[in-house]
């Protein structure tokens, strides 16, 4: 049989040609944070040729990239207390990166376009699940 470890906040085992719905959200949580890193990537490059938009815009390609990063750590934590303050991690960088994207709807640099948006709602549901996860899983430490 081909076993694979799967990380805390998940089984310790699975057999990797099951599904399970938990195993199915934290691979498609790896996918939705890097596509939400191409995302700001993007936006990054579209936003206007001023000292403003750079300053801004380099502090949000560094938050909104590092999401994936860090939930990819995440991923392969070592403990349940790992996984926890790792995703406490992602929720900063996306509460920051959502700050910037408001500073430059805010400050005129990038107007609201339909770019901008859909990029705000993916980090509020982000924020959502890793919130739950983390609730959940600081709540199964405690068991």
């Amino acid at each position: 049989m081909n076993y694979e470890k799967t990380g805390p906040g998940r089984a310790a085992l699975f057999h990797t040609s099951s599904f399970t719905p938990h195993n199915f959200l934290m691979t498609d949580l790896r996918q939705r944070t890097k596509a939400f890193a191409l995302q700001i990537i993007k936006l990054y490059g579209d936003l206007p040729k001023s000292t403003e938009a750079n300053v801004i815009g380099k502090q949000l390609l560094r938050s909104g990239t590092s999401v994936g990063a860090n939930y990819r750590e995440a991923y392969r934590a070592r403990s349940k207390a790992e996984f926890v303050a790792k995703l406490g991690i992602c929720l900063q960088e996306l509460e920051e990166t959502h700050y910037w994207l408001e500073l430059l709807i805010e400050a005129d640099i990038m107007p609201e376009t339909q770019r901008v948006p859909p990029i705000q709602s993916e980090a509020n549901e982000l924020i959502a699940i890793f919130t739950s996860i983390s609730k959940k899983t600081k709540a199964g430490m405690k068991k």
